[in-house]
């Protein structure tokens, strides 16, 4: 099985900084992308953030210019580092993987994390 833990969310005031973290394990072969999602209340979930395993990165167009998506291959994490919040950010966030994993054959699926919850105070 692959877990997906999440660390980092909590309170913030306006145009402060966060940074989320998210660690995943298990008989993992290979992370394709890694994703952040945020889901706010009374809204849809939306794309925050998206790394390929080569590093390519694309954002959400709320975020653009103010997060930033970094991982480590080597420890099977990535991270969002969040700037100038506002109070529209927040959310809560999950961290997705796409992951081949072996349990016990060989099998590629999406995973999601728990979620961490993120509040920006006006």
């Amino acid at each position: 099985q692959v877990q997906l833990v999440e660390s980092g969310g909590g309170l913030v005031q306006t145009g402060g900084s966060l940074r989320l973290s998210c660690t995943a394990s298990g008989t993992i072969v290979s992370i394709y992308n890694m994703a952040w999602y945020r889901r706010a209340p009374g809204k849809q979930r939306e794309l925050v953030a998206r790394i390929t395993k080569s590093g390519t990165t694309n954002y959400g167009d709320s975020v653009k210019g103010r997060f930033t998506v970094t991982r480590d291959n080597a420890k099977n994490t990535v991270s969002l580092q969040m700037n100038s919040l506002k109070p529209e950010d927040t959310a809560v966030y999950y961290c997705n993987a796409d992951v081949l994993a072996e349990i016990p054959i060989r099998l590629r699926g999406d995973y999601w994390g728990q979620g961490t919850q993120v509040t920006v105070s006006s």
